[in-house]
């Protein structure tokens, strides 16, 4: 999976007219009963679109890719790559996704391309520089049956290496940290969520997947807001440092400036708003406990502190920058009021012909 960021919001109504027949209004599946307010707000859109099949690890990719588009400006690219085989060649495989050029170069040409066709629904459409991307393996049956509760045990070694990555055995510390973060529903079934990778053992994981897929997307788009509010800070703090010596330029200077934080301000919120808000997940407690794993592993509760800090930060340079307007404008405003008075105290001493 790999996320991008987009645009400041994109209207998914008007983004539908613009595609062809293979896009549809994206849904969780629920192997298990579930309220029918467990959706998406708004629903994002999916898209499907052919794709030449990739060589990787020693298989290869689907002829198509899933595109999901979000409202909050974000769009997650999805490759299949069906797996047959000893369980040992899916670390290759692992190795080969890792940092592929290839890879990411045929992701960012597909995303660029549906930016194209979009562009219209796009509200500032940009492509950011940063993208995220995350690796699920989803094993559906082994050849020798295998219980779900002792496969994490007997192949706990195998299965870490899979998702950190690694070539060489890991250490029992490594192991118990990449296998610490597991969920199951049933006595045949169990997710490990890790960082940069997720192994499913599960027959229809499609709502487990569509759950760390968002995640991942929030994850992004907490990145990207976190850098952009690095970047307002420094404009922030440059606006509140300057000096100004002439009044009237000094008020309409303020003016300018609180603008364009005010704009800084209500971006950011947007974006912080609309991606915690687009996942409702109170009404399936299983995929609940399942994104908390995840933004366990994400951090992103970390990522959200820190993201509020800074958009408080802002708020009180906003505030102080307002404070040195006004109490500028009160001078300008005393200082006119005893040129008044100064000019009435005057006037009658002069014996002008119009006075």
């Amino acid at each position: 999976m790999f996320a991008y960021e987009v645009g400041l919001s994109i209207d998914l109504t008007t983004c539908e007219q613009h595609l062809t027949t293979l896009s549809q209004r994206a849904t969780i599946k629920h192997k298990h009963r579930a309220p029918a307010y467990f959706e998406y707000r708004p629903a994002p859109v999916q898209v499907m679109q052919e794709a030449e099949p990739l060589p990787l690890g020693g298989y290869y990719s689907n002829p198509s890719v899933e595109m999901v588009i979000y409202d909050f400006g974000a769009i997650s690219l999805t490759y299949s790559i069906p797996l047959h085989g000893p369980f040992a060649s899916l670390l290759a495989l692992h190795n080969d996704l890792y940092a592929n050029t290839r890879l990411l170069q045929d992701a960012h040409r597909h995303v660029t391309h549906l930016v194209s066709v979009i562009a219209g629904c796009i509200v500032r459409p940009h492509m950011a520089d940063m993208v995220e991307d995350y690796v699920i393996f989803q094993v559906e049956t082994f050849t020798t049956p295998c219980q779900a509760e002792a496969l994490t045990r007997q192949y706990a070694q195998e299965i870490a290496q899979l998702l950190r990555g690694g070539s060489q055995p890991l250490s029992q510390q490594e192991v118990h940290d990449a296998l610490v973060c597991q969920i199951a529903f049933g006595l045949d079934d169990v997710a490990v969520i890790d960082w940069n990778a997720a192994f499913l053992f599960d027959r229809e994981a499609e709502d487990v997947r569509a759950v760390l897929e968002f995640a991942n997307v929030e994850l992004l788009e907490m990145r990207y807001l976190d850098e952009q509010l690095d970047d307002d800070l420094d404009q922030a703090y440059e606006t509140l440092s300057k000096q100004h010596w002439h009044w009237f330029h000094f008020t309409g200077s303020a003016r300018t400036d609180l603008r364009r934080i005010a704009q800084m301000q209500v971006d950011s919120a947007i974006l912080f708003e609309g991606v915690n808000n687009a996942l409702k997940l109170l009404g399936d407690q299983y995929l609940a406990r399942v994104y908390r794993l995840a933004s366990q592993r994400f951090h992103l509760e970390e990522w959200d502190a820190s993201i509020l800090r800074k958009l408080q930060i802002l708020e009180g340079i906003y505030e102080k920058i307002a404070d040195r307007a006004a109490s500028r404008r009160l001078e300008i405003l005393e200082w006119i009021v005893i040129v008044l008075i100064a000019v009435e105290i005057i006037l009658p001493f002069l014996n002008l012909p119009w006075h």
